[in-house]
């Protein structure tokens, strides 16, 4: 059996043991089923069994409730939507677009009120996030975004600028130049929020199996309702909600329709207080920095670094294998990152080194929808940002299987189709070109100070994605 433990810093310490719950192992008839026990699916079952206590729910997953990336990210619960607002706002508009925008930041506040209702111990804190920049490209680019922030009805409150002096007071990190801030984002431990959730969905009635991979997903046909069929038996439903995100492409016909791009973490040993009077971080703010190929971290409850970011390539043929969580190169690269940021963390123990795929829709814009002809909802394609984007997802798949006309339901990512992937080769050397592009403009702007030209190309692919 799978060791569980193994699999991030979060599920080590999640304060349960991690013993699979009963597989199912007989045919049922519900209302709602949903495949996957990751966020999308345990907020979903969330709030249907909250508006409608005598609806019929049951969860399938294939291992445990957070095996996925809801037990396994940087544990950033913030506003951030992953298509750009003017993208959203090309197909929907303005209002649109900023109607989705205040739907994410009341989204971090609503994760915290569930938590503390429910009496989730996530470790939910929201000191807002610090995007540091260490060289005068990513000043400039970190600024850039601050004023596009004001045409987008975000005020000094919603975003701003820090000076070199502002931001060193609030982290002491190496050759800081500037940050911006926002408040919008809460550090959470992401694997107590999914395990706590599971336990709050079961306490009102909602059926979670565990060790039950959904291996057929079959819509409503002519009167028959619509299907998931597991090794040990089948759930017929009038809805049925796909919530595996990177995993969707493990499902027959769907292989295309995403693309899983690994994203890995490093956790240091807790460390003293003497390190923390030095650099800081009193307000538990989440943290990046402006360069292209993302990084990210937080303070963790005891006093840890959890420390990720990109650059493990991707595989061919969307391939998603265990070996591939852990690539030593990119966690070489991590802990060099680490270093060069915050210098005091040399020689501190790296204790927990992890990974695991996140899901990229073509265009880069999530989703979410429900199709009753068919019996078919989804949501998903977070591209990174699931920890807050899932719980509007949940919200909104809860509407619309209720059939209620809601603000949520009138969002702009409700209904939205991304295109496929291309074929291979195409799709293998488009996602590792733009890993590539990414990390070499990195090192340009590192080393000379200016912005890399080669950026612009990045910039181009999801401006118009």
């Amino acid at each position: 059996m799978t060791d569980y433990r193994r699999l991030s810093l979060w599920l080590d310490a999640c304060g349960d043991d991690l013993t699979p719950r009963a597989a199912l192992d007989a045919d049922r008839d519900v209302d709602v089923a949903v495949v996957g026990a990751g966020y999308t699916g345990l907020w979903t079952a969330y709030y249907l069994a909250v508006a409608d206590p005598g609806l019929r729910v049951a969860v399938v997953e294939r291992e445990v409730a957070g095996f996925g990336a809801s037990g396994r990210n940087g544990g950033w619960c913030s506003a951030l939507f992953a298509a750009g607002r003017e993208a959203v706002a090309r197909r929907a508009g303005r209002d649109a677009a900023l109607a989705l925008q205040r739907a994410m930041i009341d989204t971090v506040d609503e994760v915290g009120r569930v938590a503390a209702a429910e009496r989730i111990d996530a470790g939910w804190v929201k000191g807002g996030t610090l995007r540091l920049a260490t060289n005068p490209g990513q000043v400039t680019r970190v600024r850039a975004a601050v004023a596009a922030d004001r045409t987008w009805e975000l005020s000094e409150a919603d975003s701003r600028w820090l000076d070199a002096g502002e931001a060193t007071e609030r982290l002491a990190a190496a050759g800081v130049l500037g940050a911006a801030y926002t408040p919008h984002c809460a550090r959470v431990q992401p694997a107590r929020l999914v395990r706590g959730l599971a336990r709050a969905v079961e306490a009102r009635g909602v059926a979670v199996y565990e060790r039950s991979p959904a291996v057929a997903v079959r819509p409503a046909v002519e009167g028959r309702p619509a299907t998931v069929r597991t090794p040990g038996g089948r759930l017929r439903a009038e809805i049925v909600v796909r919530a595996t995100e990177a995993y969707t492409v493990q499902l027959p016909l769907l292989r295309r329709a995403l693309v899983p791009v690994y994203s890995l973490m490093i956790a240091t040993e807790p460390l003293p207080p003497g390190f923390w009077a030095e650099v800081g971080w009193q307000r538990r703010e989440t943290v990046t920095d402006g360069r292209h190929l993302l990084v990210y971290a937080q303070r963790t409850a005891d006093d840890r670094i959890a420390f990720g970011g990109r650059g493990a390539p991707y595989h061919w043929g969307s391939r998603i294998r265990p070996d591939y969580d852990r690539d030593p190169r990119v966690f070489a690269a991590l802990e060099a990152a680490l270093h060069a940021l915050l210098p005091g963390t040399r020689g501190a123990a790296i204790t927990h080194r992890w990974g695991g795929p996140l899901g990229v829709p073509r265009d880069w814009h999530p989703s979410v929808g429900l199709d009753r002809r068919t019996g078919q909802a989804w949501a998903g394609g977070y591209v990174g940002d699931g920890v807050g984007t899932a719980n509007l997802a949940g919200r909104t798949l809860a509407d619309l299987v209720l059939r209620r006309d809601t603000e949520l339901t009138r969002l702009p990512w409700v209904g939205h189709r991304s295109r496929r992937w291309e074929p291979e080769p195409l799709r293998w050397l488009g996602a590792n070109a733009l890993r590539w592009v990414a990390s070499s403009a990195d090192a340009v702007e590192a080393r000379t100070g200016r912005p890399a030209h080669r950026a612009t190309l990045l910039d181009t692919v999801l401006r118009r994605s």
